[in-house]
């Protein structure tokens, strides 16, 4: 957790927006696939990363 990068307020937002969805998904079963919203939240920690590498 040291190493995450600092997250704007719409970033937190989307990311929390995607758990929540995450979970409704996972209410429906194990069995539904779930990656299209995990790549979706690490492309949006890995801009984040980006942005904080581009500011030192």
């Amino acid at each position: 957790m040291a190493n995450d990068p600092s997250l704007t307020a719409g970033e937190k937002a989307k990311i929390a927006w995607y758990a929540a969805r995450m979970v409704k998904r996972g209410i429906a079963g194990e069995q539904v696939y779930q990656g299209d919203l995990e790549r979706k939240v690490d492309r949006i920690i890995d801009g984040a990363q980006k942005r904080a590498d581009k500011g030192k």
